[in-house]
Order: C-alpha cells, then sequence, then structure tokens
C-alpha cells in the first residue's frame, strides 16, 4: 500500500494526549489509538479503496490523532466527540482547520447527535456502542473504515458455516462487502485495551437477493438466530413473536427438507431472504 501521508508531517498522538490534559478513563470507552503506523494505516485504506474523501466523517475523535491525518487527505472532515473536554480541545488545537472551514467538530453522543451528509466514514469506534453505531451507519450507503474489536470484525465478516457467522454477519453484509485489512494489538492504544482489534473495510453493495421488505427481512435474521442451535424448522416455529410471521406451517411447507433441517448458522442471506419474502 503507498502511504498517502508520505509529506505529511503529523501531530504526534501522545504530545496530542499531553496538550489534551487527558488521563484516558478504560471505563470510559476511551482507549487512544497512538501507534503512528495503524493510524497511517487506517487513512491509507480509505484512500487506496478510492473512497470520495470531500466530507469525511470521524466517530468518536478523541485527542485528534486520526483526525490531524483525515485533514491531510480529506476537503472537509466532520468529528463527533461526546467528551465535552476533548471537543473543546479539538476546537482549540484545530483552530486553523476550523477558521479554513475543513473541520467541524460536533459535540455528543453519535447514537443522538444528527448527522451531516458525508461521502465516507473513517473512525475508531468507541467498543462499547460499536454494534449500534454501525447500524446506524451501514444503511447509509457510504464507504467506511472502521477500528472495532477483532471478534466484532470477524463476526461481521463471516460467511455461512463459519463458527462466528450470526446476525451481524447477515447484517453488514446486506449493505456492505465486509474486509478485515489488518489485526491490531492491544500495544497500539493508551491505556491496552484486554482485546485485540481490527481494522475493517466497508464498501456499499446492493445484495444479490431480492427483498421486499427490509424490516420482515431482518425480524427473520434477528427471530431465527435466537434459536441457533436448533433446525430452522423449529426456529422458525418457535420465533413467530420476533419474526412476525403470522403462518409458520405455510412458510415451512414451502421450504425444501434440506433447509428445514438445516441449522440457522449455515443458511445463506439469500436463504433468509427467502423466508421473508413467504413471510
Amino acid at each position: 500500500m503507498t502511504d498517502p501521508l508520505d509529506d505529511h508531517d503529523g501531530r504526534d498522538p501522545d504530545a496530542l494526549r499531553d496538550r489534551a490534559g487527558l488521563d484516558p478513563d478504560p471505563r470510559d470507552d476511551q482507549h487512544l489509538l497512538i501507534d503512528d503506523r495503524v493510524l497511517d494505516r487506517i487513512v491509507g485504506y480509505a484512500v487506496e479503496a478510492g473512497m470520495d474523501t470531500t466530507t469525511v466523517l470521524e466517530i468518536g475523535a478523541g485527542t485528534g490523532a486520526l483526525t490531524d491525518r483525515l485533514l491531510a487527505v480529506a476537503d472537509h472532515v466532520v468529528a463527533i466527540e461526546r467528551d465535552s473536554e476533548l471537543a473543546a480541545f479539538l476546537r482549540r488545537e484545530f483552530v486553523d482547520a476550523i477558521a479554513a472551514d475543513r473541520l467541524t467538530v460536533i459535540e455528543g453522543d453519535a447514537l443522538d447527535a444528527e448527522w451531516p451528509a458525508y461521502t465516507a466514514s473513517v473512525s475508531n469506534l468507541p467498543y462499547g456502542p460499536s454494534s449500534e453505531l454501525l447500524f446506524e451507519m451501514l444503511p447509509r450507503g457510504r464507504p467506511a473504515v472502521v477500528l472495532v474489536q477483532r471478534e466484532f470484525a470477524e463476526r461481521m465478516a463471516a460467511g455461512p458455516g463459519e463458527d462466528e457467522y450470526g446476525r451481524l454477519s447477515v447484517t453488514a453484509g446486506h449493505y456492505a462487502a465486509v474486509t478485515i485489512e489488518e489485526p491490531v494489538p492491544p500495544t497500539a492504544f493508551d491505556p491496552q485495551p484486554a482485546v485485540e482489534s481490527a481494522v475493517v473495510r466497508l464498501d456499499p453493495r446492493t445484495p444479490t437477493y431480492e427483498v421486499s421488505d427490509d424490516d420482515r427481512f431482518f425480524d427473520v435474521v434477528r427471530g431465527v438466530f435466537t434459536q441457533r442451535r436448533k433446525t430452522t424448522r423449529n426456529a422458525i416455529r418457535n420465533t413467530t413473536h420476533i419474526t412476525g410471521i403470522d403462518d409458520p406451517a405455510a412458510v415451512l411447507d414451502a421450504l425444501d427438507e434440506e433447509i428445514l433441517d438445516a441449522r440457522p448458522g449455515s443458511l445463506a442471506p439469500e436463504t433468509f431472504a427467502r423466508i421473508a419474502r413467504l413471510a
């Protein structure tokens, strides 16, 4: 991978932390990414993929180490930061970029804030709400590079029959092609988390299968996977309160025995879409 930041004299992450006067609190999901090489590569994955960097959304900007590198490749960066002191620091640290209308800092929880229009998202997502944030992000159909827990990344990228395959895999794959770019060790952070992380690239795509109602499709996926150790036949029978299937017998009659005898973890997204259409 070529380095899009080769000529960029980036801000030092440790110096940013010191200037911010921050003592990161892991109990508040504060794990600062301090490895310069990983920070550079995260931006590089977005550039190499040809993502439109006209307006880049960053969720959880922290002390601005990634923000700084995004400003080197993007026309405009929108940084959302829930910590009021860190948001104030970002406004001081990047006052020139704000004055030049190249950076907007939004103070608030990303799950509550109104997201502006953006062309791509590049973020070191907070561990706790990463699932909710991605479920908010994916339907918007914009490419993204995100840093998340490695286990979470593997669940997103898993395919039918793999141990990690589940509701998250089907949901993420419905909206985007998921690529795990690289694992990131705990030593890249301060303080170090107890788990490994991974950089994930999300490239929006249109599903190869037909879904007439997204909500019904996701209800079926959610319901059936609550019974992942049972056969699909029993999972459909037992979860009508989740799936909203009014006539499970009719759905079962329309499905092949091979599907009905299989476990949910072996079903392709196309099969869940078929069940949803039958419902």
